[in-house]
């Protein structure tokens, strides 16, 4: 029964992204797109095969649930551009042998804004917000494989108007402990929009997913290779400067992030990541050279994980993030 459990999950990840090719007008809830520990922004932002005990895979992942310890509480902030602030909180319960719950709960707020009529006279101030929170569930369905889905609620602020939507999270994970390889496929937030700003149609920014990692045999190395947003393929959906064409090799390098960990002991991780995507759009828009590179340090006690991570989102400024982690 377990077997054809494992085979039907990955015949339905083979078939799904032939269903989802229409292609997106306009995304809501960007808060979606970041990255939801340090950890993971360390790696590119976009990771779904790290095999870490992280609560806040849930969100990248849900298969990877199996991977944590349960009672563990996940905490994470981050600075934005302009005076944004994200932060998020995630829990983490082992129920059984083969069955993890997951509870999640993230905030993105946009500062304080000027509110002004047609004519440009302000006539006050609101502050738009974004909150995503919901649940994720995990089932071992073998010694290397494990199966996942989480559920959300989206939910979005612009001074009167208001915005919500569900989405779906469906993910597959293969480790083989022994060869230190981690294979993923992820469909992330497949859903839809129950309430809209002013009657405006908008999508929720869904992806289909593949990622690699491996770790090298004699070196504490471990390589991950993303690949995001394999349904869409159209130049239209990425930002391209009129003066710089957008080829298919560039194209195609925009749906790949690269992520390396150095872990030097069991106590000490450093990952650096590139997001060609991220990379190019704000280079294109003015960045510094640095623009798509990520870096980050973790600390890893008996109970308690420390990590902090620097990557860039906006032309303006870089972004820094921090994610505390307890097991009770």
């Amino acid at each position: 029964m377990r077997i054809m459990k494992k085979y039907l999950i990955i015949a339905f990840f083979c078939v799904l992204p032939l269903s989802l090719v229409a292609q997106e007008s306009t995304s809501a809830f960007q808060i979606l797109r970041l990255p939801t520990s340090a950890h993971l922004a360390g790696l590119g932002g976009e990771n779904l095969s790290t095999i870490d005990d992280d609560a806040s895979a849930v969100l990248h992942n849900p298969a990877l649930l199996s991977s944590v310890s349960s009672g563990t509480l996940g905490l994470s902030f981050m600075t934005y551009a302009d005076g944004a602030k994200w932060m998020g909180a995630q829990y983490v319960r082992a129920f059984g042998e083969r069955h993890t719950g997951a509870a999640f709960v993230h905030y993105m707020g946009y500062g304080e804004m000027t509110e002004t009529d047609p004519s440009g006279a302000a006539i006050g101030t609101f502050s738009p917000k974004d909150m995503v929170a919901g649940v994720g569930y995990s089932y071992l369905l073998s010694d290397r494989w494990a199966g996942g889905a989480a559920f959300k609620l989206l939910y979005s602020s612009i001074a009167n108007y208001h915005a919500a939507a569900v989405a779906v999270d469906l993910g597959l994970n293969y480790y083989d402990e022994d060869e230190d390889l981690s294979l993923s496929a992820t469909l992330r937030n497949a859903g839809a929009q129950i309430k809209s700003y002013d009657n405006r149609t908008e999508t929720v920014p869904y992806s289909f997913q593949f990622g690699l990692t491996k770790g090298l045999e004699h070196l504490p190395l471990r390589f991950s290779l993303t690949a995001v947003d394999l349904t869409r393929w159209d130049k239209r959906h990425y930002y391209v400067p009129s003066d710089k064409p957008m080829g298919f090799g560039r194209l195609a390098l925009n749906h790949l992030v690269l992520g390396a960990e150095l872990l030097p002991s069991d106590v000490l991780t450093l990952s650096v990541g590139y997001n060609f995507r991220r990379g190019y759009e704000l280079k294109a828009a003015g960045a510094s050279h640095w623009a798509g590179v990520t870096a980050g340090i973790g600390l890893n006690f008996s109970q308690i994980k420390l990590n902090l991570a620097y990557a860039q989102y906006h032309k303006s400024t870089a972004s820094l993030m921090g994610t505390v982690a307890y097991t009770f």
